[in-house]
This record gives structure tokens, sequence and C-alpha cells, in this order.
């Protein structure tokens, strides 16, 4: 028995420390940021407007996260970001349209009063998409966004 008592002594001393056990962080260890999805940016919601059509908000906003092939009006963006090993934080905005044209939308952002800004350049101009999407490259038509590109 006094040959086991040390083992028995050191054993209960042990065993409940490693019940609470974790992995120590290792330093120098780098852990990248993830971003995943659409990034979302108020003035992008600034932009829209109840009417707009499908290809305008697609010239705004970028093509969507996801688009339900059996609710084909509603369109989700979704954006999460995870700094370093760090919390996630996600956020979401949905388009709902009629008629292919903008009707409203829900999520994390909501419209700002829409204010010129007081330190805004004399030659910058607000950039209507419909100016930039007049011509139909399906019915053979160049679209004007693209001619820049031109060699």
């Amino acid at each position: 028995m006094q040959k086991h008592l040390p083992l028995l002594i050191s054993a209960l001393i042990i065993l409940p420390g490693c019940s609470s056990w974790s992995m120590p962080r290792i330093p120098g260890v780098y852990k990248i940021d993830i971003q995943q999805g659409n990034v979302i940016e108020q003035d992008m919601i600034d932009t829209l407007r109840p009417g707009m059509t499908k290809r305008q908000v697609r010239f705004v906003m970028g093509t969507p996260l996801m688009i339900d092939p059996f609710e084909p009006d509603r369109w989700d963006y979704v954006y999460s970001f995870q700094r370093g090993g760090g919390q996630r934080t996600q956020e979401q905005v949905a388009l709902f349209f009629a008629d292919d044209k903008l009707t409203h939308f829900t999520g994390h952002y909501r419209p700002t009063a829409n204010q010129p800004a007081a330190d805004s350049d004399e030659n910058e101009r607000e950039v209507d998409p419909e100016e930039l999407l007049e011509k139909d490259p399906e019915k053979g038509e160049e679209d004007s966004s693209f001619q820049f590109l031109k060699f």
C-alpha cells in the first residue's frame, strides 16, 4: 500500500488539472482575416431607388450571392468578416422586385438622407446607372460602360 501511495497522490493532483486543460496559444502564428460574400457599403444602399431595374441594381450592388430559384424576385447579399481568429460578423441585405423593378429591401442597412457633401469637388458628378447601361449587348449593341476598354 505504501508503494502505491505516492502514485495515488500524484494521480489525484494531476488528473483534475487535465479536465480543464486547453491547448496553449502558440506565439508568432499569423491568422488571416477571412472575408466571404459580397462587400456591402452604405453608399451602395444609398444609391438604390424604388423602380430601379434588376440590371441597374446588379450594376450598383454586384452579382447577388444567392438567387432563390423558387423566388427569383428576391436577391440576397451576404457578407461575413472574421478578423484573424476573432469573432465573425455578418451583414445581410435582401432586395425584392416586382415586374423586374426594385420595390423594397430589408437587412442590416438603412438608407441615409441624401445630402450633398460639403467638400464635393466641382468636377465630380453623380453617375446615373441608366446612363451607363443605355445600350443592350444582347441586341448586338456595345455596353457603353466598357467603351473605355477599346484599344
